[in-house]
């Protein structure tokens, strides 16, 4: 089994593909996470008929989003999980992580925070305690919970359906050959930050969550995967991909070898320094604009 990989400083695998060049300094900010759950229905001043959880949200951002839909004190949500007698596998330890699967929850008059977890819940039991979703875990040597961590990096790391089935076996692959994940999505959990950004301080953060400094999956799911991903993470795209990276828009290079991986990103790097210069100098016009009108 191969161990060896190269060093942190040169390979940098990051949510949705971007990536962070530590030799150059360039940072990348790539599409913000924390988008607002949608609440549906009812008028200006009334409650909400439907909460809608969608993909990849974070168990953190659930609780915000269910406090808001039922009128509730922040922080009542999370409060509440002591009382709502979830019915999670064993290796959550009680953490709904990746268990409050996303979909449309009606939200009627009587409708408390634990009912509306269990709810959850209760959905995410149907939806990966199947035969399918258990048979393919087994298949990949895993059980269902180490299934839903790696739908929820795998969530956190693509921007397209089509990739997530790559992603998957990037992870798989560097699980294999006993290779740290190097994840950023994984770090940015760790910090509890909700837009990609990960610099070179951030991936010597002490946390069970940061696949640069830790082997092997983080110790819970990362987000909440949907069925696209789940499916992903027991059938991976066959393929001996180790390292990826959106080089642009609908341009995401899987490659098993590292040089090839290194073109890639320096390909990256120049079209985002090239961008960065044109965003200066727009700013730069627009700066000029606005003296001589004043």
């Amino acid at each position: 089994m191969q161990t060896n990989t190269p060093s942190r400083k040169s390979i940098r695998l990051t949510r949705r593909g971007r990536l962070v060049l530590v030799v150059t300094g360039a940072v990348v900010a790539g599409t913000a996470v924390a988008v607002p759950l949608l609440l549906l229905g009812g008028g200006a001043d009334s409650r909400p008929a439907t909460l809608v959880v969608p993909e990849g949200r974070r168990a953190n951002q659930v609780y915000a989003a269910v406090d808001k839909a039922l009128e509730l004190p922040a922080g009542s949500t999370k409060k509440s999980l002591a009382k709502a007698d979830l019915k999670l596998p064993g290796d959550a330890d009680g953490n709904p992580e990746g268990y409050l699967f996303p979909a449309a929850y009606p939200l009627e008059e009587k409708t408390t925070p634990e009912r509306l977890l269990a709810l959850m819940v209760e959905t995410a039991n149907r939806k990966f305690n199947g035969a399918p979703v258990a048979a393919g875990a087994q298949r990949n040597a895993m059980n269902v919970y180490q299934a839903v961590t790696i739908a929820s990096i795998v969530q956190a790391e693509t921007s397209s359906k089509a990739d997530m089935g790559k992603v998957a076996r990037v992870i798989f692959n560097r699980l294999e050959r006993g290779m740290p994940l190097q994840m950023d999505s994984t770090v940015d959990y760790a910090l509890g930050r909700s837009t990609p950004g990960v610099k070179e301080r951030d991936i010597e953060a002490d946390s069970p969550y940061n696949s640069y400094t830790r082997m092997g999956l983080p110790p819970t799911p990362i987000d909440n995967p949907g069925e696209e991903a789940m499916r992903a993470a027991i059938n991976p795209t066959p393929g001996d991909w180790l390292y990826f990276v959106t080089v642009k828009p609908g341009d995401t290079r899987f490659t098993a070898d590292h040089d090839e991986h290194q073109k890639d990103l320096a390909e990256f790097n120049a079209r985002q320094q090239k961008e960065k210069q044109g965003q200066e100098q727009e700013q730069e016009q627009e700066q000029k604009g606005k003296e001589k009108q004043a």
